[in-house]
């Protein structure tokens, strides 16, 4: 597998000659990195109270889920692909032959910190197979630290090497310089001081390869920087599924032991409230310690009661160990008295880019000296020593202290109380103004605490969030926090489910998750779901647990209340196994009646011995809505499908991708027929798949890793787009899909995205004149956006364009006088 090792720059300077004492300035540098690195990764907490509990990261880290996103890199909305991958290390499987840059993206406490850690680890003890056992210097830099910071030489030396060592930042520099093979890591992209100020535009130019261009660079963060290149390949975490979970039951908490095991899953099930939160590895590391230590573990009602219960086994802990009765006195104080600590965690999160990082002087000042080394103590608050802009006497750094929460959830939590005070204090203006600075989609456990905390907050909370767009299902986990009783919920969840429940690709991660907790509680407590629609987010119809995967990574069980299900997708493709199991997965909802797909499934016969007997009994209707319009109705008893003609037909957007399993085939199949039935085809998307025109340009030769099939003219299609970000195409290949297009006799668009093109086409001016006839628009867009003149085959600019066309328009007019 190739490694960022290989990444080099493309270009016709000669390297930079090695510096005096090069090699041995390397080895030393090496050294000592690793050095710096073990002291980080073999200190893993994963209860921040138990501090004489420290593991190395190797003995704690399990993959969770991750999805690699699909595209050119330049679209960020609706449409976008993300394809599961089987290990974190195919994150750099197959990188082009240049440096490139990882975005790994992922919400709090998804282990983006420990994966990164996981790095560190297998290149300091060169383990094999690794992303990175070939590079000769990995950086691993936390971005919450550099302020301040323009110079990656000056954040090495402060920030990772031991003070023993005698490198100097220019000695660094020059390393840098001369060494190839440097993958930088940069954890905690929001997290960064300088996120959003003009002082960020070091860290903002190594992430979009102004700095640094040689080396390959891994950025980790909530949330996509504004800026980055369209070259960058894009991760996302996902969270635990069940066989992650039992991965680190079993290889961090109790071994072999198959009793202890089956005793922290049961606990789990006992908790159905906590596994939407168990998704997340944080919490669930948390969890299966305590499930496993605490013999009084018990079944929780809400995430509030169990947050609650998390929080006093931090103060227990430290009574138990110390045993002093003026300390566990003091202990229980600084346990119920923490008004000031909640009012700066709430100030924090309500700023307009959230503080939740203090200066040490000014929150002991706030808090008193007493509490604030009692919780730091139990592991709440972390202490982080950091470099400031100043230096002493002698040209030595001055060092000050930051104090953080070990986890935004704990800021969150204590702010939880003093928004509740808020709301059962201000009147309802004042009240409405404070939440505006409070994104629930950001916040959600900061609004879940506060309703759960004092049940009069709850209610005006409630009141509020249900009067925003889509908070209704958002409100129905709120209520339920209050009480932890669902009986309270019954009829507001009754009422939601009785019309068409939907989730769709543009919904945010809270939305989604929002509404499968809402079909859970409806289906265990057997309410009726008129309708389940899942449009245009569904990752993967079944995956091996049973579930439909949505694109957000959370998963849809089987319903025993669900009548009709929708699932729509016009780039998901379900090849024949995928549908069996989604027959299987219908069968498991006892009360289901219809089941409607419109995405890419073949048409050939469903084995019928493999149909569910339960769907054959209760007579399903299984519907497929084709792209060209047609219905087609699946045959239970032979497994054959049974086509039904629409009154209108017409063909939208499709996406052919390589990455698109068992679709191509079909779809080019569906497509031709639509073109030789003369029903327009809105537009064809290729993303990858290496099209290539044949000689006399009739046909496109598609490749993907699992297919290769040929695209034949489509009279009907109005517009064609042919993407690949890192992809170079030569000028032969530009005429034949030129050609391709101009027999294309509807075609009014042709759009290049790629990374470089010619800068004029040459022998083609038969066809640049036809589709100059047709007033055709050939484009190219990678960030800055081209036309082609089909007069002189060049390409320009928009103001070129617009300029050229002006110049064009008054040598008419002149003729014209």
């Amino acid at each position: 597998m190739p490694h960022p090792s290989k990444f080099k720059q493309e270009d016709d300077s000669k390297p930079i000659p090695h510096p005096p004492k090069y090699k041995e300035h390397l080895q030393i540098l090496a050294a000592d990195l690793k050095l710096a690195y073990k002291a980080l990764y073999g200190a893993i907490q994963p209860i921040p109270y138990i501090r004489d509990r420290l593991y190395c990261v190797d003995k704690v880290f399990i993959e969770g889920g991750s999805e690699k996103w699909v595209g050119d890199g330049t679209f960020r909305g609706k449409g976008t692909s993300w394809v599961r991958l089987e290990s974190y290390k195919d994150i750099y499987a197959n990188p082009p032959g240049k440096p490139i840059r990882y975005i790994i993206q992922a919400d709090p406490g998804f282990g983006k910190t420990t994966q990164t850690l996981q790095y560190t680890f297998n290149w300091s003890t060169g383990v094999k197979g690794s992303p990175f056992a070939d590079v000769q210097l990995l950086i691993y830099l936390r971005l919450r630290q550099l302020r301040g910071i323009r110079s990656l030489a000056v954040a090495i030396k402060r920030y990772i090497l031991p003070k023993s060592c005698h490198l100097t930042i220019a000695d660094i520099r020059k390393i840098l310089e001369a060494t190839t093979s440097v993958a930088i890591v940069l954890d905690g992209w929001d997290e960064y001081p300088e996120l959003d100020t003009e002082l960020g535009g070091y860290m903002r130019d190594i992430i979009t390869a102004r700095a640094s261009p040689n080396h390959a660079v891994t950025l980790t963060t909530r949330y996509l920087p504004k800026e980055f290149p369209a070259t960058a390949r894009r991760v996302r975490l996902t969270g635990f599924d069940d066989q992650a979970r039992d991965q680190y039951i079993r290889k961090a908490v109790v071994g072999d032991d198959d009793e202890a095991v089956e005793q922290i899953r049961q606990r789990l099930k006992d908790n159905p409230v906590l596994a939407d939160l168990c998704q997340v590895p944080l919490f669930f590391v948390m969890f299966a310690h305590l499930a496993h230590e605490k013999e009084e573990f018990k079944r929780f009602r809400s995430v509030t009661e169990f947050f609650s219960f998390m929080i006093k086994c931090f103060h227990d802990h430290l009574r138990n160990k110390v045993k002093d009765r003026n300390v566990e006195k003091q202990s229980h104080q600084y346990e119920g008295r923490h008004e000031a600590l909640s009012a700066m965690a709430y100030e924090g999160l309500s700023k307009p880019d959230q503080q939740i990082v203090w200066k040490k002087e000014e929150l002991i000042r706030r808090l008193g000296e007493g509490f604030y080394e009692h919780h730091k103590r139990i592991g709440l608050l972390v202490e982080e020593e950091v470099i400031t802009d100043q230096t002493t006497a002698d040209g030595f750094d001055v060092y000050t202290s930051e104090i953080r929460f070990y986890h935004k959830l704990f800021c969150e939590w204590y702010a939880a109380y003093h928004l509740a005070e808020l709301a059962v204090t201000l009147d309802g203006a004042e009240l409405s103004s404070e939440l505006k600075k409070l994104d629930p989609y950001d916040l959600q456990y900061l609004y879940r605490f506060a309703c759960g905390l004092d049940p009069a907050a709850g209610k005006t909370i409630i009141s509020y969030l249900q009067s925003l767009k889509g908070g209704d299902k958002f409100a129905v986990l709120c209520i339920l926090e209050q009480t932890g009783e669902v009986d309270d919920i019954k009829e507001t969840v009754r009422k939601l489910c009785a019309d068409t429940v939907s989730i769709k690709r543009g919904d945010t991660k809270l939305l989604q998750r929002s509404t499968v907790q809402l079909l859970d509680i409806a289906s265990s407590h057997k309410i009726p779901i008129f309708c389940l629609h899942l449009d245009g987010c569904v990752s993967e119809a079944v995956t091996a647990s049973g579930n439909i995967l949505l694109n957000s990574g959370l998963h849809v069980p089987p319903s025993s209340t669900l009548e009709k299900i929708g699932i729509t997708g016009k780039s998901l493709d379900i090849p024949e196994q995928k549908m069996i199991e989604l027959l299987a997965y219908a069968g498991e909802c006892e009360r289901l009646e219809k089941l409607t797909l419109q995405c890419l499934i073949p048409l050939s016969a469903v084995p019928a011995e493999q149909i569910p007997p339960s769907l054959k009994t209760r007579n399903i209707e299984v519907l497929l809505h084709s792209l060209e319009g047609l219905v087609y109705d699946l045959n239970l008893i032979e497994g054959k499908w049974v086509k039904h003609v629409t009154d209108t037909a017409r063909i939208g957007d499709v996406r052919l991708y390589d990455g698109n399993q068992n679709g191509h085939e079909w779809m080019v199949r569906e497509l031709t027929r639509a073109s030789a039935a003369g029903i327009p085809i809105a537009l064809v998307d290729i993303l990858g798949c290496s099209p290539v025109a044949d000689q006399s340009g009739s046909s496109l030769a598609l490749s993907s890793s699992r297919s290769q099939v040929s695209l034949p003219i489509l009279s009907t299609l109005q517009k064609l787009v042919i993407r690949d970000g890192d992809r170079r195409m030569d000028n032969t290949e530009v005429v034949g899909i030129l050609s391709y297009t101009s027999q294309c006799a509807a075609v009014k668009v042709l759009e290049f995205r790629f990374q470089t093109l010619p800068d004029c086409v040459q022998g083609a001016e038969s066809t640049l004149s036809t589709l100059r006839s047709r007033n055709v628009s050939v484009g190219w867009s990678l960030g800055i956006i081209s036309h082609l003149n089909l007069l002189s085959g060049r390409w320009e600019t928009e103001g070129e364009r617009d300029q050229r066309e002006r110049h064009e328009y008054r040598e008419r007019q002149e003729q014209q006088q």
